[in-house]
């Protein structure tokens, strides 16, 4: 065992080490280095980009040795790392992430009052322990890029100091997050028990030949799945979702919604396809159940909702279920289905929420399905451009959200998995429904007389154009996109 940093060990933990550099760099200026609380309030922010250039540099740079050597990934720490098609896939999709949000944010915390430094160290942190989640080959090591992530949301979550809906919002999710990490590292004990030892391929090897419905070996696979289960916010796990969503900053709850659900994602692809894929003849069944129940959830309570980021989040429960459909299925297309569902629900939901972000203006929280009456005949862009983001999230070609349908229900065919796919096609038709409450409101609604204007900046008109694009792009000309997501398949 090689105890000493070496070259190799660096090179893959370079990205997670700008980030951490970056994040902490950024809480010392806020908190000693620039006195002057006005320059803060812009200088702060600016640090980010560094951050996200350097990061993107060191991925560009992993990749392209993967390419020049011809390999097909690079281990570091003994086996605790590992950089491999997965891993930049899913990396790649939490910085764009990151930079979309960290560009919106500054005028959103302005009108809130709540601009602070730290939220951007916040941000570039929860984008470091996203980096262990899909890089990460061992137990250990995946633990604690969990709860690197899932501190810095608790924090952001509660972000609003002022507002009671914040502080609860944050106090349930960190109650109830705390109780899953709980359940996820019993469920890791045992593997340990079991293995002797917390690398995956060491898991894996060791699991080799076991019933799959040994005591064990099922109690393991229970804990951890509830835990994994309750951060993609899958149901009955999904309690914590509407009111952290509702209760943040906008900023967070996309970023909450898109990149921390992929980092989840990530996380729960690991451990199936790994430790626990010995046991898919005891999990598949109830995987399938758990799918159904979420887009059932999911569906149907965001029906009655009339808050904006409510609906959104029940929004966000179903498309959790269709993600595990692809799980079950279990073959090459329901793998990439998933990598093909998660680049594009982190455009298409990312849009929404910015539109809804546009919509926070002074004294006005713009929140309500009633606060986007009349959207289309006071700025015709955003409608258009929320219309779109509609229409992919139900699934309706020729958007992004139809590819990643399409291919999560045709693994379910090949794999003959009908009953799953007839249901979820169903659902589609359910998502159509309350989606089209915001459509109907924005363009046969009449706004009130005394409606404020947007509160638009170049940044946040620059990032909703460009989540549009790339929405309608991946709808009309899917090829390039379906190569990204094929690189990302486990092997």
């Amino acid at each position: 065992m090689n105890l000493f940093y070496t070259a190799t060990d660096h090179f893959v933990l370079s990205p997670a080490i700008q980030l951490a550099f970056w994040g902490c760099a950024i809480l010392l200026l806020d908190t000693w280095l620039i006195p002057d609380p006005r320059k803060r309030r812009w200088l702060v922010p600016i640090f980010v980009l560094p951050a996200i250039v350097l990061t993107a540099i060191a991925l560009g740079k992993q990749h392209a040795y993967l390419v020049s050597e011809g390999a097909r990934e690079i281990s570091a720490f003994n086996g605790a790392l590992t950089v491999d098609g997965f891993a930049l896939f899913f990396n790649w999709v939490f910085l764009i992430s990151t930079l979309i949000v960290s560009i919106v944010s500054y005028r959103y915390l302005e009108i809130e009052g709540e601009h602070h430094g730290e939220y951007y160290g916040l941000i570039l942190l929860a984008n470091c322990g996203m980096f262990f989640l899909a890089t990460g080959t061992d137990l250990v090591t995946l633990f604690v890029g969990l709860e690197l992530m899932a501190l810095c949301f608790y924090v952001m979550v509660g972000f609003l100091r002022g507002e009671r809906r914040s502080n609860e919002a944050a106090l349930k999710y960190l109650i109830l997050g705390a109780f899953s990490s709980a359940l996820l590292v019993y469920g890791f004990s045992l593997f340990y028990g079991m293995a002797g030892a917390t690398k995956l391929s060491v898991i894996v090897k060791a699991m080799q030949g076991r019933d799959p419905w040994d005591p064990v070996l099922f109690l393991a696979m229970a804990t951890t799945s509830v835990g994994l289960l309750f951060k993609i916010s899958a149901a009955p796990f999904h309690m914590w979702a509407p009111d952290a969503y509702e209760g943040a900053p906008t900023t967070t709850t996309a970023y909450l919604s898109v990149a921390s659900k992929a980092a989840s994602i990530a996380f729960l692809l690991r451990i199936f396809l790994g430790p626990l894929d010995v046991a898919r003849p005891a999990w598949e069944p109830l995987l399938a159940g758990v799918a159904i129940l979420t887009m059932t959830v999911g569906n149907f309570a965001a029906i009655t909702q009339t808050n904006v980021k409510r609906l959104l989040a029940y929004s966000s429960i179903s498309h959790a279920g269709y993600m595990l459909l692809g799980l079950i299925a279990g073959n090459d297309t329901g793998l990439k289905g998933i990598a093909v569902y998660v680049l594009v629900y982190t455009f298409m939901n990312l849009g929404a929420f910015l539109v809804v972000i546009a919509l926070r203006r002074q004294n006005i929280i713009g929140e309500d399905v009633a606060d986007l009456a009349g959207l289309a005949k006071r700025h015709p862009g955003y409608a258009l451009l929320m219309l779109v983001f509609l229409l992919s999230l139900a699934g309706i070609p020729p958007t992004a959200g139809f590819l990643g349908k399409y291919y999560i229900f045709l693994s379910l065919v090949e794999t003959g998995h009908y009953v799953l796919a007839v249901i979820g096609t169903l659902y589609v038709a359910v998502a159509i429904y309350y989606y089209f409450r915001i459509v109907r409101s924005m363009y046969l609604d009449e706004a009130a007389a005394d409606t404020a204007p947007l509160a638009s900046t170049v940044g946040l008109r620059f990032a909703v154009g460009v989540s549009g694009l790339l929405t309608l792009c991946i709808g009309i000309y899917p090829e390039p996109f379906l190569r990204l997501a094929h690189t990302s398949l486990l092997k």
